[in-house]
């Protein structure tokens, strides 16, 4: 079962649950307060001195079946190479957890997507599973990272898909296509904005 939540949602039900067990995974400088233990392929021992940081080696994750209550994974799945492997792992060592992507805007309005992320996902609320595709540029980017986190305070739905899992993570991977989309560049959209400024100013006088 998979469904939407919030992030909200999440943090009060981790902070009611004090003795969980909980692995946060891939997630950078970023790893949730309430972990227990910080799994990433990059060394950030000296950053997680206070944490319990295990420094992941090969695809497989490092612990035992259902080891975890809870396991989180926030914006990892979209530069995995094996989805489906990586997915199989999470419902292995755990029986529920949290996952945050982003959006398909969000994937092409941030400058750092662009180059580092394989997939791109939708939520379908008709049959609850994550759908699947391989990422593609609809849109020339006008975001940084920083500058979309800022956005993602007021428009955080349109940016960000926030599910919550038990048990299993149904998922399904489907063929996209842009050939009905007609790419817009930066310089496109600039050139309407001021064109559209400029009329009103005439239009005024």
């Amino acid at each position: 079962m998979i469904k939407r939540t919030s992030k909200k949602f999440i943090d009060n039900l981790l902070l009611n649950n004090p003795s969980w067990k909980i692995l946060d995974i891939g997630c950078g400088f970023t790893a949730h307060n309430n972990a227990t233990v910080i799994c990433d392929v990059q060394d950030l021992s000296d950053f997680y001195k206070d944490k319990n940081f295990i420094k992941l080696e090969s695809n497989t994750l490092p612990f035992k079946d259902k080891e975890f209550d809870f396991v989180i994974a926030s914006h990892v799945i979209e530069h995995v190479k094996d989805v489906d492997f990586f997915i199989k792992e999470l419902e292995r060592v755990s029986s529920k957890g949290y996952i945050e992507l982003p959006t398909i805007l969000e994937d092409n309005l941030v400058f750092e997507n662009k180059k580092d992320h394989i997939w791109q996902t939708e939520f379908d609320d008709v049959e609850n599973k994550i759908n699947i595709s391989k990422k593609i540029q609809f849109i020339e980017p006008l975001l940084t990272v920083s500058s979309s986190k800022k956005f993602s305070k007021i428009f955080r739905q349109s940016l960000v898909l926030e599910l919550y899992w038990e048990d299993t993570i149904e998922f399904t991977f489907i063929e996209r296509t842009n050939e009905d989309f007609q790419k817009i560049s930066r310089l496109t959209l600039f050139r309407k904005f001021f064109s559209k400024i400029l009329r009103n100013i005439l239009r005024r006088n």
